[in-house]
């Protein structure tokens, strides 16, 4: 495990906002070495990152490189018990391609979308 991890996620997105809070349970019940900065916190800029791309992609920092996507989910993954299966799995070549692709042309920026229209409305605010 890495003391040197940090979860850099869209806190303003209901669905990530809620994914996020279930990987801080987690982190909290296994005192997991894991910070979590949402979107709202801002700061965006120390890790290299503007917050719109913050709000594009799930990302994490660990031991200074930044990765983000199904990498970085996969990272997240590593450090939980009962997750390590799924880092394994989308680490597979065939399936760690049809996860990215997955992610990046249908989850992220669906998510993405919804993000940009609770902005436009002024309802881009912290969730939970």
């Amino acid at each position: 495990m890495s003391d040197k991890m940090t979860v850099i996620y869209n806190d303003t997105c209901p669905i990530c906002a809620r994914e996020v809070k279930g990987y801080k349970s987690i982190t909290r019940k296994h005192d997991l070495a894991i910070r979590y900065h949402g979107l709202s916190e801002g700061e965006m800029d120390a890790y290299g990152l503007t917050n719109r791309e913050a709000a594009r992609r799930f990302h994490v920092v660990k031991d200074g490189v930044l990765y983000d996507g199904v990498d970085a989910f996969a990272l997240v993954w590593d450090e939980m018990p009962r997750f390590r299966w799924l880092a394994r799995l989308v680490r597979v070549p065939g399936i760690h391609r049809i996860a990215e692709l997955l992610y990046d042309h249908v989850a992220a920026p669906a998510l993405f979308a919804m993000h940009r229209r609770r902005a436009a409305k002024g309802q881009a605010h912290r969730q939970g």
